[in-house]
């Protein structure tokens, strides 16, 4: 299972590239998903590294990679055999897993959201002392070495029934509004599906558009995307 969410370039367009955020994260995923597949003997880390590597060589010669705001996304990879599920989480996606039991458990890359709300006041502060530094937080973008970065682990496949990866725009419906916890909002997925808990988060988003009441909202929209799989 594989999850991007493109990282919003700056509003005045500035990332030192020629290529969109859909250009890049079409060739970022498009690489996962073969090195997945192809890559077996692999850890999740190593793949995410080469397919970063691989992705900047199709636009180094034209585009300034070393620029903080070139394209980049967040992932969530996972990856399964009949003995095993390992999972990779960068930036901040968040990737649910259920026990047998019914137990739900999140792994999340925290780093962005342990940043001073102070420090996040400005985009240009955000690209020059936090974005794919020390100290700050880490996305993929053309530096491979931030695979190693991730959050990543593996569980025996007995112990997880089923996973939901979901981008930060999703998970808005328990972290921003507080309509419940992570228990609940896998049963929303699980019981009315992936465009119920989309659909209530947009309702959500615009009935709260003008007041903005609930903290740590920059945007009215964001883009919320689910992935639910049973194993």
């Amino acid at each position: 299972m594989i999850l991007l969410d493109g990282v919003t370039p700056p509003r005045d367009g500035a990332t030192g590239c020629l290529h969109s955020v859909p250009w890049f994260t079409a060739r970022l995923g498009g690489t996962l998903t073969e090195l997945t597949v192809s890559g077996r003997d692999l850890t999740l880390s190593e793949i995410l590294a080469r397919a970063i590597a691989r992705t900047a060589e199709t636009h180094a010669q034209t585009c300034e990679l070393s620029h903080p705001r070139t394209p980049q996304a967040t992932v969530v990879l996972t990856r399964w055999s009949a003995d095993t599920v390992e999972y990779l989480v960068l930036s901040d996606s968040t990737l649910l897993l259920r026990s047998p039991d019914g137990t739900v458990s999140a792994v999340q890359d925290d780093r962005l959201a342990r940043l001073p709300r102070s420090a996040l006041a400005t985009d240009a502060l955000i690209d020059a002392r936090l974005r794919n530094k020390d100290g700050g937080f880490f996305t993929a973008a053309a530096d491979p070495a931030v695979a190693a970065r991730a959050v990543t682990g593996a569980l025996p496949r007995r112990e997880v029934r089923a996973l939901a990866a979901l981008t930060d725009g999703a998970t808005r419906w328990t972290e921003k509004f507080h309509e419940g916890d992570w228990t609940a909002l896998f049963d929303l997925v699980a019981k009315e599906g992936a465009r119920r808990l989309v659909d209530r988060v947009r309702e959500l988003e615009t009935a709260d558009r003008e007041e903005r009441a609930f903290l740590g909202r920059s945007k009215t929209h964001d883009d919320a995307t689910v992935v639910h799989v049973e194993l």
